[in-house]
């Protein structure tokens, strides 16, 4: 009899990573996760994934174990890439055929195929591409979500080979499953960018860009402070990371309760004035206070506290408007009062409004934007959190250059 391809305790086991899949939430976290259990599976050296948008594949997700340590794949995770859908390269190919590519050797494609090899990624980090996986990535209606590339299969002793057949049938498996959730996870930000879109007729510095900008920062600033307090593998920490890439988008959502005549004002505002704005923190939390999901938790969370400050000179503070009865942002908050999704959001928030151009003033360099943070470390922000911002600025600047 011949011996199956795989076992039921294999394909139980793929199922359970799809049932994890599932349960996340940005798009990102998605793509991490599908990459991170599809190279499992192959025991592939590298990948990347490349997602369809604008008749266009965008490279939208990297690992490589052979290249990059943690703060040089965080980085390249924000590389501005995009590939025509055409035959001319291997995953335009596998996205115009909605077929699977697999190469053994990348360096001596088989005579007569439409599709050639770039070499440009190899020179510039003196890389050595040989077997290649390509999977389009399909919902069950036969959309195309993107395409998956795994790169080096390796043995047990870590040499090079080509991609075996079972492991193969075990991505093909995996990442077909997975379209669907790539496909969620990117109506949730999409959704959430609509919603600051209306933000953004109100207060023209709440663009598209600044709050995936901070919403990014956050994510990565807290990834680094969980690894630092050497949580970095806990199931609880893994989640929360997810939700801060949604939640921390919506950080000044209660904007929209501000008038137009103080919202857009370019000139100094007056003492009460300031003390209208500063309800902005209330009124966004309010918008989340039916809680039916921890994405929604956390929301208000982040959108309540975001102005709480390290040494309790924050606000909202005592704002005789809020509803006494709510339980809601009636006391200031400092330390470790304050949560850390908030605690983070803070800074990314502040370093871009530091490094973003305002009517009342011009762009501030790097330079400038980190004195002003780490002379505040302690006092305005967490110094820990502080201590993690500075562990990634190379991370931070890719994402600036990302989400211009």
């Amino acid at each position: 009899m011949t011996e199956p391809l795989y076992t039921s305790d294999e394909i139980s086991s793929i199922l359970k990573k799809i049932d994890v899949l599932n349960t996340l939430k940005d798009v990102d976290t998605i793509l991490d996760r599908i990459l991170s259990e599809s190279r499992h599976l192959s025991n592939a050296d590298a990948g990347s994934i490349f997602l369809v948008r604008d008749d266009c594949l965008v490279f939208s997700y990297v690992q490589n174990d052979s290249l990059f340590d943690r703060e040089k794949g965080r980085a390249a995770l924000y590389t501005n890439l995009t590939v025509p859908m055409s035959h001319k390269s291997i995953v335009g190919h596998a996205a115009l055929t909605k077929e699977a590519v697999i190469i053994d050797d990348a360096y001596n494609l088989p005579a007569g195929v439409p599709y050639r090899f770039n070499t440009s990624f190899d020179e510039k980090y003196g890389y050595r591409t040989t077997s290649i996986m390509t999977l389009p990535l399909l919902t069950i209606e036969n959309r195309l979500v993107g395409v998956l590339e795994l790169i080096n299969a390796r043995d047990k002793d870590r040499n090079v080979i080509p991609f075996r057949e079972r492991s193969q049938l075990f991505v093909s498996l995996f990442a077909n499953n997975a379209a669907v959730t790539i496909e969620r996870g990117i109506m949730n930000r999409e959704l959430i960018l609509r919603m600051m879109s209306m933000a953004e007729l109100r207060d023209p510095n709440e663009t598209g860009a600044h709050v995936q900008r901070v919403a990014a920062y956050s994510a990565e600033i807290y990834q680094r402070w969980a690894e630092n307090q050497g949580l970095d593998n806990n199931q609880e920490i893994k989640s929360t990371r997810d939700l801060i890439r949604l939640a921390a988008m919506l950080h000044d959502v209660g904007k929209v309760g501000i008038p137009d005549a103080i919202l857009q004002k370019t000139g100094r505002l007056t003492d009460d004035e300031f003390e209208i704005i500063k309800k902005h923190t209330l009124y966004g939390a309010r918008l989340f206070t039916s809680i039916t999901s921890e994405l929604d938790r956390m929301s208000l969370e982040i959108a309540l506290n975001h102005h709480q400050r390290w040494d309790g000179a924050g606000y909202p503070g005592c704002i005789p408007e809020v509803d006494e009865g709510s339980g809601h942002g009636v006391l200031q908050k400092k330390g470790e009062e304050i949560p850390i999704t908030a605690r983070v959001t803070a800074l990314a928030d502040v370093y871009d409004a530091l490094c973003s151009r305002r009517v009342y003033k011009e762009a501030w360099d790097d330079e400038r934007a980190f004195a002003i943070i780490r002379e505040n470390s302690g006092t305005q922000f967490d110094p820990e959190v502080v201590e993690a911002f500075f562990q990634i600025t190379d991370v931070l600047s890719a994402i600036r250059e990302k989400f211009q």
